[in-house]
Order: C-alpha cells, then structure tokens, then sequence
C-alpha cells in the first residue's frame, strides 16, 4: 500500500472534517480524526500550528494583493500591519476601515494611526491596536 493510499484510507475512515467536533467519544476533534481535547491529551504540535499559521497568512497575503493592490508599495512593517488585522478581522472587516485604508494608500499614516485607534476594533483589541497603531505611524 502506498503512502496516498494509506492517507485514503485513513480519509475514508476517519473522515475530513475542516472545523472542530465531538467524536463518538465525546472528545474535541478536527480534520482527520486529529484529537485535539486537552482533557484526552490531545493538541496540535508546534509543527502544526506553525504550518496552519503560514498557510493562512500566505492566503491572507494572496487576497490582500487583490483587493488592496497598492499595499505592496508600503513598507514591509506597514504590509504586515495590514496583514495582521486581516487575520483579526478578516478581510472584508479590514476593508471596512475605509478612511484608514485611503489614508494608508495616500501616505498619511499618522492619521492612519488615529484612525485605527479611534476604531470600535481598538477598544476590543486594546493594546494590539496600540502597537500596530505605532508600527503603522513608524513604518
């Protein structure tokens, strides 16, 4: 039996599930039958964790560069920044800071900065909002 055919296997039995369940079990699962319940043991391994991370800023990236073209002119500090709050807020969240996202593209990041600190966002994120707020003023 092959590798790829053994994953098949492995599919077929266990399933692929791309958000967190019970099992038959009880037990807090995800994708291929990966126990992730604290309480039985499980976890991601820092592997895992960092693979998935990677993967999911290189997507954010990806869109970001569709949306916001003009974002790669910006400093790589100030892309990241962006970055960031697309991971917090999603995509769609961060293209709703309309008059922060015209005031990033046309050079103004100190009033960027405000804008972002003046933000129902900063209030829940609070000192996040504080630090990407300097990163985007500093560049």
């Amino acid at each position: 039996m092959t590798n790829d055919e053994f994953m098949t296997m492995l599919i077929r039995h266990e399933g692929n599930i791309p958000y967190a369940y019970k099992d038959s079990l009880g037990y807090w699962t995800i994708g291929v039958g990966f126990l992730i319940d604290k309480e039985k043991g499980g976890k991601l391994e820092p592997e895992e964790i960092q693979f998935i991370l990677q993967n999911r800023i290189n997507k954010l990236v990806k869109e970001l560069a569709i949306k916001l073209p003009w974002m790669t002119e910006l400093t790589p500090t100030r892309q990241a920044v962006l970055v960031n709050m697309a991971f917090n807020l999603g995509v769609n969240g961060l293209l709703g800071f309309k008059n922060t996202l015209l005031f990033i593209k046309t050079g103004q990041y100190e009033k960027a900065a405000r804008g972002m600190l003046a933000s129902k966002w900063a209030s829940q994120v609070k000192g996040r909002a504080v630090e990407l707020a300097k990163l985007m003023k500093e560049g």
